[in-house]
């Protein structure tokens, strides 16, 4: 089910989805009465929602909808990049936030991640939760002894780790940064899945995104 006012929007995605051999639109609603009604329908898998709605919030429309459909994955697509509609959000039973800076297609992608059970969420945005726990996590923990307040936000990666990273940031895929560090292929995705995990990201963008803010790269 698709929740969004904007019509330019609401086709491409519609065309999008449309074209997509697993998946189907439900129902289309253009404001938050219309959602109200549709929440009277069965369930359906995925519900998108934008916030900016005509005549409401869309976060009234993700509460109605996670109290009536408890089992129904939602997700949020906005221009609304704020901390507040972020955690409002989260709170109010939504399990992704992508901005509509994404095109339809990944979109699409997107939605198939989260039916699986993952959290897709922009890297904007992702940003914005990890760095409201990590001030949290400050202030309630000290500083590790020994490390400045820069070394102690840095992810700890080796040498081939790093090297792997600046790989990736200038844009090799994996068959050619295996060729280039004479590794074979299935070292290379290793090597990539640890950079992932402690970066705390799930895509290049992300990791290339995060390495630069902490300094790595």
């Amino acid at each position: 089910m698709l929740v969004e006012d904007d019509v330019y929007f609401q086709n491409a995605l519609v065309t999008a989805i449309g074209d997509a051999p697993d998946m189907w639109i439900t129902c289309v609603a253009s404001n938050c009465a219309e959602s109200f009604l549709a929440l009277k329908q069965p369930q359906p898998d995925v519900l998108l929602v934008d916030l900016g709605l005509p005549d409401g919030s869309g976060l009234d429309v993700i509460r109605a909808a996670h109290a009536q459909w408890p089992c129904c994955a939602i997700m949020v697509s906005s221009d609304f990049c704020d901390e507040s509609n972020v955690i409002l959000s989260i709170e109010a039973g939504a399990s992704g936030y992508l901005l509509k800076d994404s095109s339809s297609h990944r979109i699409v992608d997107e939605i198939r991640c989260l039916y699986a059970g993952g959290s897709p969420i922009s890297p904007l945005i992702a940003r914005q939760v990890l760095l409201r726990f990590r001030s949290h996590d400050k202030a309630a923990a000290p500083e590790p002894q020994g490390a400045s307040a820069g070394e102690a936000g840095k992810a700890a990666l080796s040498e081939r780790e790093l090297e792997v990273l600046q790989l990736i940031t200038r844009g090799f895929k994996v068959e050619e940064i295996a060729h280039l560090m004479q590794i074979s292929r299935h070292t290379v995705r290793s090597f990539v899945r640890r950079i992932y995990a402690k970066l705390e990201v799930n895509s290049r963008t992300e990791a290339i995104y995060e390495a630069r803010h902490q300094g790595l790269l």
